[in-house]
């Protein structure tokens, strides 16, 4: 008698835990560090769900499409975050995605009406140095091209700000950007894997400038009280990055699922964003953007190649890049 109440206490205990639905989130390191939004995410969404999220960090955004593409239908990713619009076509060519039913009142600089991809935040891609080391930066990608700096990028095919990099250089310049590559490739100290490595070795002193976001020296001035990080404004406009989550298919939580990209766009996600992630968000909160954020510049002109043909312009620029920086 005493073994069956103690089996059905068992049971029943086991049963409890095994109810507790987890949601699995596939995302980039930078995402699920110690500083950046996911504990905060987790811990606010968790309060709303009764459940266990999960993120699992795999490299930088370019490399979740590469790593969802190999697994497929038995991925056990449950919601894919961390994609940005140079990638949203390719991944949604997949049919691994389903459709979400998010209605939000986006702050973006474009239109926002994709049935696939909801997003979570933005920004420009910046060189950024420090103004105590170098007293006069580059104006221009050609100016950089033209100089002795050094500097560090992240390889286009594993990381979204080494792919915005090609279609920056693309969408100012267009058939001449194999001749600004040519002259770009004797700046590069190296090529890291994800953004994480260039820019930890760019505050170690291996460059003078790394490829980064013009909302990174928001990240000194508020966390660290240091002004003597800035991005450089280019004359030929800066390259807008926005970044997306969206609901994988194959999911066997989708309500689960809803519900956090429904969280997403609201206060208790998009409120962590600019001090955790360091950009702008999706949707701007109720308590306005952070002090410090109205020191950053603001590129003359957004370059943006569409979703639709993002691709193809991928695949011309990394043939391109990859010439220029084999010779």
């Amino acid at each position: 008698m005493k073994y069956s109440l103690v089996a059905a206490g068992l049971l029943a205990g086991s049963t409890a835990f095994a109810e507790t639905p987890v949601l699995t989130v596939y995302t980039y390191d930078s995402f699920v560090s110690d500083w950046g939004p996911g504990p905060a995410v987790e811990a606010a969404f968790e309060e709303t769900c009764t459940c266990d999220l999960q993120f699992v960090g795999t490299g930088d955004g370019a490399a979740l499409l590469s790593r969802l593409r190999l697994e497929g239908a038995r991925t056990e990713a449950d919601i894919v975050l961390g994609l940005d619009t140079s990638l949203t076509a390719a991944a949604a060519d997949t049919g691994l995605f389903a459709p979400h039913s998010v209605a939000a009142e986006f702050d973006l600089p474009i239109a926002w009406n994709d049935p696939v991809f909801v997003p979570y935040d933005w920004g420009y891609f910046a060189f950024v140095y420090e103004t105590g080391k170098l007293a006069t930066p580059p104006q221009s990608l050609k100016a950089l091209a033209d100089s002795d700096i050094s500097i560090l990028i992240q390889d286009p095919r594993s990381s979204t700000p080494g792919l915005g990099l090609l279609l920056w250089v693309k969408a100012a310049y267009g058939k001449e950007a194999p001749a600004v590559w040519e002259a770009l490739s004797d700046n590069i100290v190296t090529v890291t894997k994800g953004w994480s490595e260039a820019y930890g070795l760019f505050l170690e002193g291996e460059a003078d400038m790394v490829l980064s976001y013009t909302t990174s020296p928001a990240y000194h001035l508020i966390a660290e009280e240091d002004d003597g990080k800035a991005a450089a404004p280019f004359d030929e406009g800066h390259y807008m990055q926005i970044e997306v989550a969206a609901k994988v298919a194959s999911t066997d939580q989708p309500d689960l699922a809803d519900a956090f990209l429904e969280f997403m766009v609201t206060d208790g996600f998009q409120s962590v964003i600019p001090t955790t992630n360091w950009m702008y968000p999706a949707v701007t909160p109720e308590g306005g953007l952070p002090d410090g954020f109205d020191t950053l510049i603001e590129p003359s002109a957004s370059l943006l190649i569409s979703a639709a043909d993002a691709p193809s312009v991928r695949d011309v620029a990394l043939g391109e890049w990859l010439e220029a920086l084999s010779q």
